[in-house]
């Protein structure tokens, strides 16, 4: 078995994958103060609770954008599971050409999006929309180029920010309204938030292909947590929420 783990800003994405399905997903949130007891602990008792020996995961594979974790983390796999994790991070085999200005500062979780877009939807344009806390666009080319993209604040980011940046604003649940305009301060936040994230992600994505594939449609996978909420809003050619998860189980075949 691989244990597939993808830490997030707000949570901790875990997948276990019995040859090619995706046996179990399980999450918890992050926390960068846990120690590597709590985190292996906690491993082995999520697997434990659904039936699943932990001595029979081979390989671990990781990909954080919380630094702070990862000593932590690192170490809690080889208390617990004898295996040292393989890290999503520059000098790993990707399949991809990264065309970034310097490879150190591209999120780990980016990479992973977009090993499992190619080994997903083939050879391809595609671009790829990871809703989470951040909303992140990348493009990656049919010859499997990683050319970077954008990032915006994500459409919880968005709630919060209005909530903790304002007297009166109330943080509300991230819901497609009934009606693009709000009949109360709740539905307005909930419209604005909704519609300014999906509004957003179209124009991205309308500009990248006009500026890199000559106004050519790519192909557009959405993930990420939100990703669900956005489905029938047309954005997306593809909904693949476990794609990070797919794309740490590429990498840790391609760098056995």
């Amino acid at each position: 078995m691989l244990l597939t783990v993808d830490v997030g800003n707000t949570t901790i994405q875990c997948g276990l994958f019995e040859g090619e399905k995706l046996a179990l997903q399980f999450r918890r949130s992050t926390n960068p103060r846990l120690s590597s007891d709590e985190l292996g602990l906690f491993f082995r008792d999520v697997l434990a609770l659904n039936d699943f020996n932990y001595k029979d995961v081979a390989r671990i594979a990781c990909c954080s954008v919380v630094p702070a974790i990862n000593h932590s983390l690192s170490n809690c796999f080889r208390k617990y599971f004898g295996k040292d994790a393989l890290f999503i991070q520059a000098g790993i085999k990707t399949g991809l050409i990264v065309k970034y200005a310097n490879p150190r500062e591209i999120g780990a979780d980016r990479i992973a999006g977009a090993i499992g877009a190619v080994r997903a939807a083939g050879e391809r344009n595609l671009i790829v929309v990871d809703m989470g806390t951040a909303t992140t666009v990348d493009v990656i080319t049919k010859k499997k180029e990683y050319l970077g993209g954008a990032i915006l604040p994500g459409a919880s980011m968005s709630v919060r920010a209005l909530s903790e940046g304002t007297a009166q604003l109330p943080s509300v649940e991230v819901l497609k309204p009934r009606n693009a305009v709000g009949s109360s301060t709740i539905e307005a936040i909930q419209s604005g938030v909704y519609y300014g994230q999906a509004g957003a992600i179209r124009e991205l994505v309308s500009k990248m292909e006009e500026s890199v594939f000559g106004g050519k449609k790519a192909f557009v996978i959405g993930t990420g947590g939100f990703s669900r909420s956005f489905e029938d809003s047309r954005l997306f050619d593809l909904v693949l929420p476990d794609l990070v998860l797919q794309g740490l189980k590429a990498a840790l075949e391609m760098n056995q």
